[in-house]
């Protein structure tokens, strides 16, 4: 099967993204497949809940004290938004630190109010969408007993403790990695490894993935903020789902289905392009039949992305295609 999200202008093709794909039941078998689901990409963002679950298992979040909206935050790849950022100085704040021991860097908010709102006193790195992934890797720190300065070194023990939870959580002994826009060392995986990774995340098998999970069930927004998928989708499914994107238009989701028990979906827009990836996704989702009636209404403005010029014209659509 091939699968593509086309890019038209007037109605007519301009261009196309090639997607790969594949959801496994829960048994481990594959239920949809596109390329090659042992195409292997370094995983970004959607590796979040698991890094927050090798605080969480530390115990490193309960001292700290970090509550449950916290904890959404480790997993979030956050819009920069006044929530977000308090949330992320709270987090500092409840560690004795500030914001010179972030080692994210900074960025400008992805939401074009929180930027406007930033760009007056300058950003910091708990605008940086990863501010709370690195709140929980500074409670690691302190819980270890270890220096927090360079614990986004791969040999850092924050890190060390990391990539045992992963070697825990996939079985493998070994990683190839790459640096994260946010510094942090991210790994390379297959699809249908990262498949694998959110079916154990929604199986509740491990008392710490359930953690994050809950946790980005109950604080959607927290996950993303205004105007995006994954807080949307995560809404939508109240509990019967979650989403997580990452960079390079990585994405994992997990959803709970009566047919075929804990699904899990890795997805990879192959240029990178993040333009198609809600519309991709929900185009799997649709094609499986797992959403009800109610969440594909709520969801339904990304089956068909309409893009708009800067004057606010309607131009063209991003829409998906198997065949």
């Amino acid at each position: 099967m091939n699968f593509y999200c086309d890019v038209t202008r007037g109605g007519n093709l301009e261009s196309r993204h090639e997607v790969y794909a594949l959801a496994i039941d829960e048994e481990g078998k594959p239920i949809f497949s596109t390329g090659n689901p042992d195409f292997t990409t370094c995983i970004r963002s959607s590796l979040k809940p698991f890094q927050a679950s090798a605080s969480i298992l530390a115990e490193a979040t309960k001292s700290a004290g970090f509550k449950s909206e916290e904890i959404a935050l480790m997993c979030a790849s956050h819009n920069g938004e006044e929530i977000h950022v308090e949330t992320a100085q709270g987090m500092a704040e409840k560690l004795g630190l500030d914001a010179s021991h972030f080692e994210c860097g900074c960025h400008a908010p992805y939401d074009v109010e929180a930027r406007n709102i930033a760009r007056q006193n300058g950003f910091t790195p708990f605008h940086n969408n990863c501010s709370g992934k690195h709140s929980g890797m500074l409670a690691l720190a302190q819980k270890l007993g270890a220096d927090t300065k360079d614990y986004i070194s791969y040999s850092h023990p924050v890190q060390k403790t990391i990539f045992e939870q992963l070697k825990r959580l996939t079985g493998k002994s070994t990683f190839p990695y790459g640096i994260d826009g946010c510094s942090a060392p991210t790994p390379f995986l297959t699809l249908k490894e990262i498949a694998e990774l959110f079916q154990t995340l929604g199986s509740e098998k491990y008392p710490e993935l359930t953690t994050a999970y809950n946790a980005m069930v109950k604080h959607p927004y927290l996950v993303a903020g205004n105007d995006r998928f994954d807080t949307d989708f995560n809404k939508a499914m109240n509990g019967r789902g979650i989403t997580k994107v990452g960079g390079e238009a990585i994405r994992g989701l997990v959803i709970k289905t009566e047919k075929y028990g804990v699904v899990g979906i890795a997805q990879k827009i192959v240029d990178g392009n993040q333009r198609a990836n809600e519309t991709a996704i929900i185009t799997i989702l649709n094609h499986l039949n797992l959403l009800q009636p109610n969440e594909r209404e709520y969801l339904q403005k990304y089956e068909t992305k309409k893009l708009f010029n800067h004057n606010k014209i309607h131009i063209g659509n991003v829409k998906g295609f198997l065949n």
